[in-house]
């Protein structure tokens, strides 16, 4: 069992509808240490590959992002779900739907900050059905720009995201990756690696 398995079973909560609730740590209240072990464990994962761009989607990869970002001293640029008044027309976008929130978001990222030829690595807190990751690999691609890798802290198992960007060929490490998740029993299965 890996450091963010043990914390997801201390620290998690289990709510009915597949949810879990790790907001103690990971996407309200934010656990420092946490975060740097698991952008030590993406850094360690990803060793070899060039690096020129860290891409995540608001708001919870952010802080994952920022950390990892640092150990590679590039940039973090992330996906905005929402308009405000000072967005540009200058941007791709992508859609995604939104497991958690249950809706379609249009996400986006200003063009001047990312270009072609860079090498990207996009991470985020979760992986479920996959649609935030398609949305920033399709703003990748918009910007000519290669994925060079995919980090997920917690990939929900039992949904197909995982899948389908394994079968798609992308270089896809989850920290821990969880098969099953009983909300009565409070108890949480995770695939052994």
């Amino acid at each position: 069992m890996n450091f963010l398995e043990e914390k997801i079973l201390a620290d998690g909560i289990i709510k009915p509808g597949n949810i879990l609730k790790v907001d103690n740590f990971l996407n309200h209240q934010i656990d420092i240490d946490i975060m740097r072990q698991i952008a030590n464990e993406f850094k360690r994962r990803f060793r070899g590959k060039t690096v020129t761009k860290i891409l995540t989607i608001e708001a919870s990869g952010i802080a994952i992002a920022t950390m990892l970002a640092d150990m590679y001293d590039v940039p973090v640029v992330f996906a905005k779900k929402g308009e405000t008044a000072n967005c540009t027309d200058d941007k791709f976008v992508s859609q995604a739907y939104s497991f958690t929130h249950k809706k379609m978001n249009n996400v986006f990222v200003s063009r001047p900050y990312l270009n072609a030829g860079e090498k990207v690595l996009i991470v985020d807190d979760f992986l479920a059905d996959g649609q935030a990751m398609l949305a920033l690999i399709d703003i990748v691609k918009q910007a000519g720009a290669e994925v060079v890798g995919l980090g997920v802290a917690i990939e929900k198992g039992q949904q197909k995201g995982g899948e389908i960007l394994r079968a798609a060929g992308y270089h896809l490490e989850s920290i821990a990756i969880i098969d099953s998740m009983d909300a009565e029993k409070q108890t949480v299965n995770f695939r052994k690696l």
